[in-house]
């Protein structure tokens, strides 16, 4: 979702229901399904800072611009957005972003240590005592820029949801995903998760799409048009990405290629794919 959309939102969500700690509940209730292919990325990771890092890696794509910086000094270690300095999207858009980060990673490592400190570069609001119980540790406002601190050897906390296969296979879905757009393009991007879970199943048209997003079918096709995209460009470029990225795992076959890419038949796939690179998938394998 683009940010100015997540802005407007929260805006909304707080005009109904006001009050200090209200981005704390928000950012509490999101979990990995919401943000697709990174949440599973981040749950598939080895240890803490490898889901840190993963995150860092992707946020762009889901909002068009490069924000968090996961750094280490000493015996510290931060992910912080030094990029926005002073400048703050307001406390609940704050608050919202680092009480889902820490739910998140509360849900998917037992009993969680708390982090070491919280800074917010907003001023204090009238109940700080709020946040300082939801996070369990010192927050500090007023600060230089948004940071989470905690212990550096937390980053080898080992993650109970690690699967190395299938992180590798997700990485290479999340850089084909990139590839496959020519810019920073969250709607773009959006778009393309929904492909990820439509394509298994042959369910990928414009009307399956628009559902799956709960916009109407005219509203899809403007908002791509608006960025240069059609509909079914960005879904061959989307497959001709997955598809090379899947050729270079030699546990997939050609068939199970197929199927993830929603096609019906392995002839169909093969049409397509040649058509694409100008080579049959079995001779694009063959010559990796």
């Amino acid at each position: 979702m683009p940010l100015f959309q997540w802005l407007e939102l929260l805006r909304r969500a707080w005009e109904v229901h006001p009050g200090d700690g209200r981005g704390l509940e928000i950012g509490a209730c999101i979990t990995p399904d919401h943000v697709g292919v990174l949440g599973y990325l981040v749950q598939a990771s080895d240890n803490l800072g490898q889901a840190l890092y993963a995150y860092q890696r992707f946020e762009s794509l889901f909002y068009g611009v490069q924000m968090a910086e996961v750094t280490i000094k000493a015996d510290q270690a931060e992910i912080g957005w030094p990029r926005f300095g002073g400048l703050s999207l307001g406390l609940l858009v704050d608050e919202t972003a680092i009480s889902a980060l820490i739910s998140f990673l509360r849900k998917i490592v037992p009993d969680a240590p708390n982090p070491a400190e919280v800074t917010f570069s907003s001023p204090a609001p009238d109940n700080p005592a709020v946040y300082e119980a939801f996070f369990g540790c010192p927050v500090r406002f007023n600060a230089p820029y948004v940071s989470v601190r905690f212990p550096a050897d937390y980053l080898s906390i080992p993650l109970p949801t690690a699967n190395p296969a299938l992180r590798q296979i997700l990485d290479r879905q999340s850089d084909a995903l990139s590839n496959a757009l020519p810019g920073n393009d969250p709607f773009a991007f959006q778009v393309q998760q929904v492909f990820l879970r439509l394509l298994p199943d042959a369910r990928v048209s414009l009307r399956e799409v628009a559902s799956e997003m709960a916009i109407s079918v005219r509203t899809l096709q403007r908002r791509l048009s608006q960025s240069g995209q059609t509909f079914q460009g960005l879904l061959d470029r989307t497959r001709q990405e997955l598809a090379q990225s899947y050729l270079r795992d030699p546990s997939l076959s050609l068939f199970e290629i197929t199927m993830l890419l929603g096609f019906a038949e392995q002839s169909s796939f093969n049409r397509a794919f040649k058509q694409w690179v100008g080579v049959s998938p079995g001779a694009c394998r063959g010559g990796s």
